[in-house]
């Protein structure tokens, strides 16, 4: 039996540790420098360095590293050992402040949007004293940011801090008018509900897409997919519940809230929430999370896949971000309470979320812009691509009041009865769930479910925190002055609230309907990530970051031009392991299959006239077309990918070409393969089918 309480955190250097390892002046400036931003004095950072050192002796460590988070996507180490020579000939355990505080890895491979020549490699790491540090693989593992030897960021980190740092401030700005002077930090906190799948790792490696790609280019439709509902919740696997316990285990020793695990509505498909927590350590862990459950899938001789759409025709995998605001005496800002038509400091940070969502939704969309994700948006229990909100009957009724000046009638708590006498009564909540909504108000959070699984949640959040501060800037600045502060804030929550109602949309996301509304609101819908990718540097959104020094105009076009180029690379990927699958596995073994036919025809026809081969006759005639259909396709395929070479010069028409040309026809590639796939004889078909992949784990 696992001590879960013994356990927890017992892999991280966490202030329990420091408390006990550190002098006590050294652990009071340590924490004042977390907590007031103040810088950290050397002689403070060797103790701490030293410390920790000790520690991670003690837990078999040999090395540390300063573990980061580049534009890549995934987290970064170098790792160097604590030796250090001495005179005698021997070496000595150190590690001091400076090499805790600074490290030095090589720039120049990571993406960087052209702000560095690959010639110019100097790049620094610097710690992030806010994430404890952690043990993994015996090595000391210390959360840093990464930036270029000029100063520009080249990392999801420090973003997210400066995001951190500005709705803190304008926050508690907020909550001082309201008198709430006791309040001296807001922190954003959020939940990530992570989706992945797990498929049996013998038919994983015969699947050269999952490979290459980490989603099926080619395969059709099994017969049983989700459409019984009988996996959603469902008694979970003996094998995936090893899986499931053993990453419980390792997550809860680094200090990570794994809280809730269920089989999710795709065969195959799984789920794991955690407990909030602040969002600079939430994407920490959540980075550690997807890490931990390739890792261990491995081990329990499965593959996880954290691909956004790896199988056609069922549910991809998203990761619901669960943004909320929080203040150091404990207060959630987005909770309602009992009366929230009369509870004026929420519905003004109600208005400011609401505010902000509508002015800068091209960059909540933007923000989970990937080549994957453009595949599962839009259906199947994932969000469309029209940002909207829903706050549920109840809120939008509040709002509706307020815009048009009219008495509120609350309905009360509904008590439901089950009309079991053995049940307890239940009392319904104020809001539903609505799955097609991108943006719902939940109960005290707002839920983003458009994030993709693999996506590193720092990138909405630096949106989310950027966004709804700075709205809140410009309301402390009309309220500061207001002789009548009541009456100021009232008439500023009905202003916004009427102008950005919008914005708000309760209904059925997915149909067509909305689609038409939307437009005719002036919502946007971007469709594409090169579409929406084009929106980062409209000038609103240059002055925003600007503004609340978040990022230069020379950062925002970098981190344009790499999420671009990684579309651009993704898309060229996919399409050469197609045209290879295509080439050399899947145009042999039709052609094997139908010269079989050909010769069964053959001798039949040849032992008699009057044996009837018209099936054969039909399904020969039928894959042959077929199959030059494919062997056309091809090679156009073929042309578009060499094609793309004239639009290397220009980024944005690059991504465009590769969205608009060849995911098009790599598109129509694979429908005719998954019909000639329908038609074929298993034993000749390449490559184990929809059917082997999603049921491979009993």
């Amino acid at each position: 039996m696992i001590d879960v309480p013994g356990i927890f955190a017992s892999n991280v250097f966490n202030d329990e540790k420091m408390r006990v390892r550190l002098t006590q002046d050294v652990y009071d400036s340590y924490r004042e420098s977390i907590e007031n931003g103040t810088p950290l004095d050397l002689k403070v950072a060797n103790e701490v360095a030293d410390a920790m050192k000790e520690w991670a002796i003690e837990k078999g460590c040999t090395h540390y590293t300063h573990w980061f988070q580049p534009m890549t996507g995934i987290t970064a180490e170098k790792h160097d050992s604590f030796i250090s020579p001495h005179a005698d000939g021997h070496v000595i355990m150190e590690f001091s402040g400076k090499e805790l505080i600074k490290g030095e890895p090589d720039a120049s491979s990571f993406p960087s949007g052209g702000i560095r020549a690959t010639f110019e490699a100097r790049g620094y790491t610097t710690w992030d004293p806010t994430s404890p540090a952690f043990v993994k693989d015996n090595t000391l593992c210390i959360p840093t940011a990464f930036m270029s030897y000029t100063g520009d960021v080249l990392d999801k980190k420090t973003p997210l801090l400066r995001s951190m740092n500005r709705i803190n401030h304008e926050s508690v700005r907020i909550l001082h008018l309201f008198g709430k002077t006791d309040v001296t930090r807001v922190d954003a906190t959020v939940g990530p509900e992570q989706e992945y799948f797990l498929i049996d790792k013998d038919v994983y490696e015969r699947r050269k897409d999952l490979k290459y790609t980490g989603r099926t280019l080619f395969g059709a439709r099994s017969p049983k997919g989700q459409q019984l509902d009988d996996h959603y919740f469902g008694a979970i696997k003996q094998r995936v519940k090893a899986f499931m316990a053993e990453l419980d285990e390792e997550l809860w020793k680094l200090g990570i809230y794994a809280k809730t695990e269920h089989n999710e509505v795709a065969p195959a498909q799984h789920e794991l929430a955690p407990i909030f927590t602040t969002v600079n350590i939430a994407a920490d862990h959540n980075q550690l999370t997807m890490e931990l459950m390739k890792r261990i899938a491995r081990k329990h001789g499965m593959v996880c896949l954290l691909h956004e759409k790896p199988f056609k025709g069922v549910n991809g995998s998203g990761k619901h971000n669960n943004w909320s605001l929080s203040t150091n005496t404990g207060e959630n800002l987005l909770k309602p309470g009992k009366k929230p038509e009369e509870n004026t400091q929420f519905l003004l940070f109600l208005t400011a979320v609401i505010t902000a969502v509508d002015d800068y939704q091209d960059l909540l969309r933007l923000s989970v812009a990937t080549a994957g994700n453009d595949h599962r948006m839009g259906g199947d229990e994932a969000p469309p691509f029209i940002i909207s909100m829903f706050l549920g009957d109840d809120l939008e009724a509040i709002v509706e009041a307020i815009i048009n000046r009219e008495e509120y009638e609350s309905q009360g708590k509904v008590v439901m009865n089950t009309g079991a006498e053995a049940l307890p009564e239940i009392r319904k909540d104020t809001t539903d769930r609505n799955r097609t909504s991108p943006f719902a108000f939940t109960g005290n959070k707002f839920e983003f479910r458009s994030l993709g699984s693999a996506l590193n949640i720092s990138c909405p959040n630096i949106m989310l925190n950027t966004m709804v501060a700075d709205v809140l800037s410009s309301f402390s600045d009309e309220l500061e002055n207001a002789a009548d502060f009541d009456a100021a804030v009232r008439r500023l929550i009905r202003k916004n609230l009427k102008k950005h109602r919008r914005i708000i949309f309760n209904g059925d996301g997915y149909t067509d309907e909305w689609v038409a509304e939307a437009e005719q609101r002036g919502l946007l819908n971007l469709r594409s990530t090169p579409e929406a990718l084009k929106k980062y540097t409209l000038k609103k959104n240059l002055e925003l970051f600007k503004r609340n020094n978040i990022f230069n105009e020379t950062e925002v076009k970098a981190r344009q031009e790499i999420l671009l180029e990684n579309y651009i690379n993704i898309i060229d990927l996919e399409a050469l392991t197609m045209l290879d699958m295509a080439k050399k596995d899947i145009f042999p073994a039709v052609s094997a299959f139908t010269g079989e036919l050909a010769e069964t025809i053959r001798r039949k026809r040849a032992v008699s006239d009057d044996i009837r081969v018209d099936a054969e006759v039909k399904l020969l005639s039928k894959l042959s077309d077929l199959l030059s259909q494919f062997s056309d396709k091809i090679d156009e395929l073929d042309s578009k990918v060499g094609g793309s070479i004239a639009y290397r010069k220009n980024i944005q028409s690059h991504a465009e070409y590769c969205c608009n040309e060849m995911l098009s026809t790599m598109t129509e590639l694979r429908a005719i393969s998954d019909e000639m796939e329908m038609c074929t004889d298993s034993k000749y078909w390449p490559y184990p089918s929809y059917g082997q992949l999603l049921f491979s784990v009993q």
